[in-house]
């Protein structure tokens, strides 16, 4: 009976424990087996690199189908097809998506025979249609059939002229980083490599989001938005995985531009890091960006952060991000611009003066000056309760509302100042140093 020879070779199996054809006969025996609990709990008490790849393929495909996906990963290899497709099954089954698209993807890549009806349905024609070679966590970009390809991909669709103000930091960042996109021929020439990292910093609520998804809109490349829980893990390796998975996603899809958002949770100083697995995740981060066999060339890395001073000063070498960019508090063109936007469609009266207005918001953030015009409707709103009538947003709601909003840029310059200050042999913060100098005046 099978239960008979499942009880014999776990002994077998126990008596050797590192055996790799005892432990595939035992697998290949419990499959007709009534009872696979005393097979799954001896499974889970070893270790998988301790086994060949055939083994470990057999014993995940068991694991798998006995639903128990989270210690699938853990025994599946990294190999061939066959192996990425168990990866998809478990993560689904783990409902970890975005990393299920990454493993099919490389199965298709190994062998397009791998693919399979149910995967591909599950994967790619879902209503409403999800980004394969995406990871997005706010409003997604629409889909563009690309010819020939077999996945829908998405390229970004906002551009410069959706970002209001900002000239200067546009400036740079056409000649750093979309301008060997755009003239790749050109830069060739010159052994200039189009990609590599920028780092984007400044206060919170100034547009670093918005400027890197119109970056990756100008550079004609797919944008992947990776925030933090989609790399963080609370289990030892997973991080890790996640992350390179991201990179290696961005590879297959290049031009691509990868875009980590409060860059210093995942890339902070090693030195404050409160465990090792902090330290590993922060050296995998180093090894995707320029490490021996990472090929990143058509790939720009953005990073962006509210804590430059948190980041670790590894992150700042060449090939890594070697170019820095300070996204400052909008100037007087960019708050009328991004005021005009913000009252447009509201009912207004006809005695706003707008100018004043942008006077008196000196070191507002554009997400201050929204919750400005946010907090002036409100009172509108009120106003239009008690009256019975509809009243209009005026200059009494919005002096009113300009006493209740105050910038929640001060404490930054603050903390900014004492870097800029004791801390700037790098030169990291000089474009700091003269936005105070013109601020002050």
């Amino acid at each position: 009976m099978p239960d008979n020879d499942v009880a014999d070779l776990l002994d077998a199996a126990a008596s050797s424990p590192s055996s790799g054809p005892i432990l595939r006969s035992l697998v290949r025996t419990a499959r007709h087996a009534s009872d696979l609990k005393p097979v799954v709990d001896y499974i889970e008490r070893l270790q998988p690199i301790a086994f060949d790849h055939p083994t470990r393929r057999l014993v995940a495909a068991l694991l798998l189908r006995e639903e128990h996906p989270r210690s699938a990963l853990a025994w599946v290899p990294e190999e061939l097809a066959e192996d990425w497709i168990l990866r998809t099954r478990a993560l689904l089954m783990l409902d970890r998506r975005n990393e299920a698209v990454v493993a099919y993807r490389r199965a298709v890549a190994i062998d397009p025979e791998a693919r399979t009806e149910d995967l591909d349905r599950e994967l790619t024609l879902r209503d409403p249609p999800t980004p394969t070679a995406q990871i997005l966590n706010f409003e997604r970009p629409r889909l563009v059939e690309v010819p020939g390809s077999t996945f829908p991909e998405a390229r970004e669709q906002v551009r410069f002229t959706d970002v209001a103000g900002l000239e200067e930091v546009k400036t740079q960042i056409v000649r750093k980083i979309i301008r060997p996109f755009r003239e790749k021929g050109l830069f060739d020439r010159f052994r200039r490599k189009a990609g590599g990292g920028v780092l984007l910093y400044g206060p919170p609520g100034c547009g670093k989001t918005l400027l890197a998804r119109a970056t990756a809109g100008e550079c004609a490349a797919q944008f992947f938005s990776v925030t933090i829980p989609d790399i963080l893990d609370m289990y030892i390796g997973e991080s890790e995985k996640r992350l390179a998975n991201v990179f290696a996603e961005a590879r297959t899809c290049r031009p691509a531009v990868v875009f980590f958002d409060e860059i210093e949770a995942i890339g902070a100083r090693r030195r404050f890091s409160e465990s090792d697995s902090k330290a590993s995740l922060v050296s995998t981060f180093l090894n995707e960006m320029d490490g021996v066999g990472a090929n990143n060339e058509g790939i720009l890395v953005l990073g962006a952060t509210n804590v430059p001073w948190a980041v670790d000063p590894a992150f700042r070498r060449p090939g890594r991000f070697d170019r820095t960019v300070f996204v400052a508090p909008p100037d007087q063109v960019a708050r009328r611009a991004i005021l005009e936007l913000s009252l447009r469609e509201r009912p207004l009266s006809n005695d706003i003066d707008l100018n004043s207005i942008v006077q008196r918001t000196a070191g507002f953030s554009g997400a201050d000056l929204v919750n400005l015009v946010e907090t002036a409707a409100d009172l509108a709103i009120e106003a239009s309760v008690s009256e019975g009538d509809l009243c209009p947003i005026s200059s009494r709601e919005l002096a009113k509302a300009l006493r209740e909003v105050k910038p929640s840029t001060s404490e930054w310059l603050t903390t900014a100042r004492n870097y800029a200050k004791f801390s700037n042999e790098s030169g990291l913060y000089n474009e700091v140093v003269e936005f105070l100098n013109r601020h002050s005046r």
